[in-house]
Parts: C-alpha cells; structure tokens; sequence
C-alpha cells in the first residue's frame, strides 16, 4: 500500500469510527469538519500540491462537467503526476468527500452539498471548490483566470434567469433554509422549492469568486497556502473586542458580499453573463436559449433581482437560524410601505456581539425576556444589528412590533446589539443599519423613499435610547429628523 493510499485509509477509518460515535450514516455538516478532514489528507502527504487536492475533490463529487472541463481540464489530468484522484477512490473516504461536496436537493426540501460556515451562513462547496482551483490553476501554471466568474456564480446566474419563467426575477433566486441544530448540523431544509441558484449555492460562489480572485493576485513570489489554511483564513477568523470588523483587512466570509460586489460589478456582468450563455448553449446543447428573443432582457431583469437581493441587501439571518421560540398568538401584518426607521440600542446585552454564536445567544436572550418578563408575544425588535457583520431578524419586514411605544405601526424598529451611552457602534455595524438594511427596505417597497430616521428617545420620552453617543452619531445621517 502506498504512503498516499494508506493515508487516505487512515482518514476513511477515523471518518468511520467517528460516524460510528453517532447515529448510523449521520456526520456533522459544518465547514470546520471539512477543514479537518481536509487537514487530515494534508497532514499525511507533506508536500502536497492544493492544486492536486482540489482536483482530487472536484473528481470524487463527480463535477467534470463540460464547462468545467472547458476551463479546467479533467481532474484526473494532474500536471504534478500525482494519482490522488485514484487513492481518494476508497470507499470510506469517497462517501465522506462526495456526501460533503456533491450539490443536491431531494424531492423533500433537503439541500445537500452545504455545510453550516462558523458565521452562521450555509455555503455550498462545489462553487467554492471551483473558484478555488480556477485560481490556484492560473498562479501555478501560470494561464489566465478566465473561469473563475463562470464556474462560481455565472452558470447557475445566467440559467436561473430563465427557469420559473411565470415568477418574478427575484423569486428564481434562492430560497434560504435552516439547519436542524446549530451544533450538530445534520440536516438543512429549504424555506420553499428550490431554485438553481439557492442561498447557499450563491454564498460559495461568491466565496469561491473572492478566494479564486484572491489566488490569482497574490504576489509572484509568494506560493499559495494549503487549502485548509485557505479556509480557515477566510471562514475561522475571530473578531476583537473594540474593533470588530472595523479592524480587519483581510477578506472574511462576513463580508461576502460588499467584497464580491467589488470584485464583480466592475466586469459589466450582463456582458459576462451573455457570453457564458452563450457558451452554455455550444457545450450543454441547450438550444433553448438561443430560441428565446428576451435572453437579453432575461439577464438584465435577473441581475437588477441579484444585486438587490444579494448586494444591496444585507445578509439577514433567519429566525429559525438563531433559534427563536413561536411567537405567542397570531402576528399582525403591517400595512406596507412604513414611514419611519426607529432606531435602539439593547442597553442589555451591554457588549457587541462578534461571532454568530453570542449574537444568536444574545437573540435569544432577548427574546425571552421580552416574552416571559416583559409579557410581549415575541421579541421586540423588527430587526437587530451584530458587530460580527450580520443582521438577525426579528419581527421581519412583514409583523407588527413592540418596539416604539404608539408607533409601532408606522415604523421598523432596528436595534445594534449593545450599550452605546459612551461609545458608538461599530462602523460596520452602523452602515448595516444605515445603508444596507435601509436601501435594501427602499427598494424593496417596505419603506418610503422620503422615510424619516429618529432614535427611540424621539418617540418615548422616558427613555435614553439608543444611548447619548449613538443619537449624537444618527442626528448627522442624511434622513434623520430633529
């Protein structure tokens, strides 16, 4: 048995023995178990090229596809001479890999193929895999990274356009889901049917884009990392006290979005997405596309529901992510659009929470003491703001809150998570709340355009909220009103 063969034994015993320590044929889907099983492979073959790994994990998922092939060559076509797609091929090892990476949602709603992110977000690793290698292909070999858009997001973008044809563009894209625990991810339901381009399907390629892109511009002196290092330099950062994601200058999963939009929006996409389906119509034979005269106007009533949905928007975690209990009776709808932002701080919790853990604990904090102590059917808030970059809903867009003493329905009610009497939020925090989440509210028509921003204290006169520093700062944004 070879070095390379036996190490891949020893990975399928320890992935065996570790299934074994659970309910039959059930393992963790989170990304950190990826990364460590990845890690293992890495471990036992010093050396490694993460070219030659990536390859191997795109051939046991069984995504030599024709476009892919296109810009990628087989997997099996290993410049290093390498025969890692052949010693992956054990039986162990080839479920445990193609059960975490082979993209698939089964007649019952459950999407298969993501991991839960340590953030709280759900990736799908067959995009993310791809920008990776399209990356890595173009520093080691030196070719250009002409595929890095088509493998991640341009595919799956372009032929969403054009699938659900009796549903608005923004429907086509998505649907997000929940995980049955948060702890021990197993399984992951979709909200509604699915779509080509599902939540988790969009957040890997647009990481897959950023880490591809990543690749491809690092310094001709400098060797790429291995690709669990890669990982966890993206996914398993940790944010600091006082600083949050103000301080961090590397690109990390939170800022997926404000960072592809970067990346992206100067590539004239509907252009993009033309050529590749284009290119999807001379490999796949889907002649279709050529027969339809509104491909054009397809695109470009696709891409204005992308950039609101996924770039203008914040990303908004669900409330079934953060584990929130029922609400208590009926919710009330709201009549839409509102005319009023109300903005709060927590006061209690008194601390930014930085990672999706503690925001989601904070959540539910909240919750309980606005249902059990304050007798209020659900958590107040319409939305709440972290500092780990992610806004968590609360009452939503759609429900009445308690938010804003005899105003509650006419404004949204959105609180950072936070005692902000001396200090002010985050920066990033704050352009959640004040650009994001408001732009995203506008365009969407829940909120006025003319909407008018004013602090909780405006409105309830008892009350100090959202804390001396915090108003000082709001009374300076453009649709604020004294």
């Amino acid at each position: 048995m070879t070095l390379l063969r036996m190490s891949f034994f020893v990975l399928a015993l320890s992935y065996v023995f570790t299934v074994n320590s659970r309910p039959a044929g059930v393992h963790l889907r989170n990304m950190d178990s990826f990364i460590r099983a990845v890690q293992q492979v890495e471990d036992s073959n010093p050396g490694l090229s993460p070219l030659a790994l990536v390859r191997a994990l795109r051939r046991t998922a069984g995504h030599d596809d024709v476009m892919t092939i296109h810009f990628l060559g087989a997997s099996n076509n290993l410049s290093d001479g390498e025969a890692l797609e052949t010693s992956i091929l054990n039986a162990s090892s080839f479920s445990f890999f193609d059960k975490a990476i082979h993209h698939i949602v089964t007649d019952y709603g459950e999407e298969r193929g993501v991991v839960l992110a340590p953030d709280g977000t759900t990736v799908a690793l067959a995009p993310l895999l791809l920008g990776i290698e399209s990356g890595l292909k173009a520093k080691l070999e030196g070719t250009p990274a002409v595929g890095i858009f088509p493998l991640t997001l341009g595919r799956t973008l372009g032929l969403s356009f054009f699938s659900l044809q009796d549903f608005p563009p923004s429907y086509r894209l998505g649907p997000n889901g929940c995980w049955d625990s948060v702890d021990h991810p197993k399984v992951f339901k979709l909200s509604r049917a699915a779509t080509l381009a599902t939540n988790a399907v969009i957040n890997g390629g647009m990481d897959g884009a950023i880490l591809g892109m990543d690749l491809t511009n690092l310094p001709t002196s400098e060797q790429p990392q291995a690709l669990s290092e890669i990982l966890k330099g993206y996914y398993s950062f940790i944010l600091h006290e006082g600083q949050g994601l103000d301080a961090v200058t590397s690109h990390v999963s939170p800022r997926r979005r404000e960072i592809s939009r970067a990346i992206l929006e100067p590539l004239d996409l509907h252009s993009q997405l033309m050529e590749v389906l284009a290119l999807v119509w001379k490999l796949e034979k889907t002649e279709w596309i050529a027969l339809d005269p509104d491909v054009g106007k397809a695109v470009k009533d696709g891409l204005e529901a992308f950039v609101h949905k996924y770039w203008d928007c914040p990303q908004i975690i669900p409330r079934c992510q953060w584990g929130a209990k029922a609400q208590k009776g009926a919710p009330i709808p709201l009549s839409l659009p509102l005319q009023f932002l109300y903005v709060h701080h927590t006061y209690e919790p008194s601390s930014p929470c930085l990672s999706f853990p503690n925001c989601s604990r904070n959540m539910r904090s909240m919750q309980r003491f606005h249902q059990e102590d304050r007798g209020w059917s659900d958590i107040a808030y319409s939305f709440v703001v972290g500092s780990d970059g992610y806004v968590y809903e609360g009452r939503g867009w759609n429900h009445l809150g308690t938010h804003t003493r005899g105003h509650n329905d006419i404004g949204y009610g959105v609180s950072i998570i936070g005692n902000y009497t001396a200090t002010l939020p985050s920066r990033h925090a704050m352009d959640l709340l004040r650009h994001r989440l408001a732009r995203c509210a506008v365009d969407g028509g829940r909120l006025t355009s003319n909407f008018t921003i004013h602090g909780h204290r405006q409105a309830v006169n008892y009350t100090a909220c959202p804390g001396d520093a915090f108003f000082s700062e709001i009374r300076s944004w453009e649709h604020f009103r004294e």
